[in-house]
């Protein structure tokens, strides 16, 4: 199986980031990433893909967002060229956006209809192929050397030609927040479990009686990463769910069609070696900036920085 595409889904309007949403895009929000360059959001999320042998990059927006995007891109790389020329750094910049800019397709979602919907808006820019799909709010860091989040999943989506899912062993308490994956670990491959069954945030008694999954540890869970690798079969379901929908109101949502996945074909899910960051969430900008700030090439700096941070807190503390 060969991975070259990726859908990221952008089209949500970023209302738990109010007011901010109001007046830029959350995923052109600016983060200082591992190698010291500041980027918006979706940049490092495209690069997730791109670090990982993607080759096109389509990205599922809001009815204008993909104008704005390509107009901020390239002014971005405008000014780059015009205020820093020479400089090392800016180089570096105008080189990724160069990239990115080449490898970037977009899709418009035209009414907020869901999350499946959001998917199934990418089936042109998809045909036939697996897919790599990505949440639009969350970044990733990898905790190995040996390659990004992403290039875990794709491994392993290759070596077993099938679609799989990214999760993490998440404390009972937190389920409710996640998909959640039910299933049995397979004893030749490591991290690796077949899915039985997915239930999207599910209560604590239902993840009790539909999804423990023996030999995870006591009070975890598999929920969901935001990452998945995907067949074109994904596309059949969602097509089927949305005609079955236009008799009555409500959205798409993507985790049934996963479940039927399931039902259908071989669906793996795989443990990550790393950590999701959702920029939405409550102090999720804060600590997705810590997060890639400690794990990249300014990490010592970083450190003093948060002890200062600390120790200027607790000054006052005392005070």
């Amino acid at each position: 199986m060969l991975v070259r595409k990726a859908v990221i889904t952008a089209a949500g309007r970023g209302v738990r980031l109010y007011p901010a949403w109001d007046t830029v895009q959350k995923a052109m929000l600016p983060f200082i990433d591992r190698d010291g360059l500041n980027k918006p959001a979706i940049q490092i999320i495209c690069e997730e893909a791109l670090d990982s042998g993607i080759e096109e990059i389509c990205v599922v927006c809001a009815p204008g967002d993909d104008q704005r995007y390509m107009e901020r891109f390239k002014a971005l790389r405008k000014n780059l060229k015009a205020a820093y020329q020479g400089v090392e750094w800016a180089q570096r910049q105008e080189q990724r956006l160069d990239n990115l800019l080449r490898r970037l397709h977009f899709a418009v979602q035209e009414e907020p209809l869901g999350y499946g919907h959001s998917v199934y808006c990418a089936r042109d820019f998809v045909g036939s192929e697996p897919f790599l799909l990505l949440l639009g709010d969350h970044l990733y860091i990898s905790t190995v050397k040996q390659g990004r989040c992403a290039q875990q999943l794709i491994d392993l989506a290759s070596a077993e030609e099938c679609a799989v899912a990214a999760v993490q062993a998440t404390p009972e308490p937190l389920v409710r927040y996640y998909g959640t994956v039910g299933g049995k670990r397979i004893p030749s491959l490591p991290g690796v479990y077949q899915i039985e069954r997915i239930l999207e945030k599910p209560s604590l008694s239902k993840a009790e009686l539909e999804l423990h999954i023996p030999g995870l540890r006591m009070g975890h869970y598999l929920c969901f990463f935001g990452m998945h690798v995907l067949t074109h079969t994904l596309f059949d379901i969602l097509e089927e769910h949305i005609k079955q929908a236009e008799s009555r109101e409500g959205e798409i949502q993507l985790t049934p069609a996963l479940e039927e996945l399931a039902k259908r074909e071989k669906y793996l899910a795989l443990e990550l070696k790393g950590s999701r960051y959702d920029i939405g969430a409550e102090f999720g900008l804060m600590k997705a900036q810590l997060a890639l700030s400690l794990s990249g090439q300014d990490k010592e700096q970083a450190l003093i920085e948060l002890v200062e941070l600390m120790a200027e807190a607790n000054r006052r503390k005392i005070e």
